[in-house]
């Protein structure tokens, strides 16, 4: 009874922190949610856990001059109206300067010197009356703080999909991707089945290289690749007529960078297939293409599928990569670097940037939800087994 109790103890806790790291995990991803179907003044003056309760902002406004001055039963009034829209925004306070925005609430009523009268109400609107007729060619600048409902909007999103240049930008994401995770797996397989079932001088020593690999920081490569890939464009590429900065640079860069990756998770997969399907196959006479066609690539598809999602998420996400060697221009700029443009040369319109996150995310979800049967099993494959 007493081990019973402290196993379910032990099971509570352990389903405790597991759910502690989940909430963690998805915690910002549901705050840029939150943040994407915000209204954009909200968001530069209060963070997404706010978006459940009003917040508050300061401006100022300057009322009209003598000219929008009109007689209404022997007095002079002046009308105006702190919000263009009605967007449900309330004066909390107001004053007649910067530092004393509480100088006044809502509804109270400021008299001047020359004995004129301003009230400004809650919804903003103001009546400046007086007994002599307004003289004043400027209007006076009032501050106040104002309560801002939450407001939930789909124009970021909006503003992203309308944006010129986008559609432009999915269909190239599209065609760099999808050759980019078809290239490296269609290599890496040939390769990891080489590493694993075929015997020839080397073979340690090369995937001693691959392992090595895996570290090396995409950074630290990339300028020496550049460099490489640069001379090869002048010299033997250039001499053939192909544009060094073109669709078939960015898919090779991708299939360099994500190789290594892809021969290690395929090679230990591979190792773990029973031996005895391979030595039955080959007493019968077969091939290692055709041990590998027939058999080891209908067993491996849980690790395809594992290293698909990696590669296709990491290229549909790329920006550095894709600047650099397909580069910026007509017919050429992915979808991430174009919502870089549209966030402006100083970040002013950073607003639709959770939006465009959002946007970017819909086809690696379906990428993922569709292949995600295939994942765990091979992921858990791949890294506990080898040979």
């Amino acid at each position: 009874m007493i081990n019973a109790q402290r196993f379910s103890v032990s099971s509570g806790i352990k389903h405790l922190i597991v759910l502690a790291f989940v909430v963690l995990w998805t915690l910002p991803t549901a705050g840029l949610l939150v943040s994407s179907v915000r209204d954009a003044d909200q968001l530069i003056v209060s963070g997404w856990w706010t978006a459940l309760v009003a917040t508050e902002r300061n401006a100022a406004h300057r009322t009209g001059t003598a000219d929008s001055q009109v007689e209404v039963d022997n007095q002079f009034r002046i009308d105006g109206e702190f919000f263009r829209e009605d967007s449900g925004r309330t004066v909390v306070s107001w004053g007649t300067g910067g530092r004393n925005l509480d100088e006044f609430q809502a509804g109270d009523t400021w008299v001047q010197d020359d004995g004129s009268r301003l009230t400004v109400n809650e919804d903003g609107s103001y009546v400046w009356l007086s007994e002599q007729p307004f003289e004043h060619a400027r209007g006076i600048r009032l501050f106040y703080i104002a309560a801002i409902p939450p407001r939930f909007t789909m124009a970021n999103y909006e503003r992203v999909l309308a944006a010129e240049g986008i559609g432009r930008a999915f269909v190239n994401s599209v065609t760099v991707t999808l050759p980019a995770t078809f290239i490296p797996i269609l290599i890496a397989a040939f390769a990891a089945y080489a590493l694993s079932w075929m015997n020839f001088w080397g073979r340690s020593f090369f995937l001693a290289a691959i392992v090595g690999l895996l570290v090396v920081p995409l950074q630290m490569a990339l300028i020496p690749v550049l460099s490489t890939y640069n001379w090869l464009g002048q010299t033997w590429v250039g001499s053939l007529g192909w544009e060094p900065r073109s669709y078939l640079g960015v898919w090779l860069a991708h299939t360099g960078f994500g190789l290594p990756l892809a021969v290690y998770l395929l090679r230990n997969y591979m190792a773990g297939l029973p031996r005895e399907i391979m030595e039955s196959a080959r007493m019968d006479g077969a091939t290692h293409f055709k041990i590998f066609i027939t058999i080891v690539l209908p067993l491996s598809v849980p690790a395809l599928a594992s290293f698909a999602i990696f590669q296709f998420l990491w290229v549909w996400n790329d920006l550095l990569v894709a600047i650099v060697f397909l580069g910026q221009g007509e017919g050429r700029t992915v979808l991430t670097a174009q919502l870089r443009e549209l966030l402006g040369s100083r970040g002013d319109n950073w607003e639709i940037l959770t939006s465009g996150a959002f946007v970017t995310m819909i086809v690696p979800l379906l990428v993922f939800i569709s292949m995600q049967r295939y994942f765990v099993r091979g992921m858990l494959a791949g890294s506990v087994k080898g040979g």
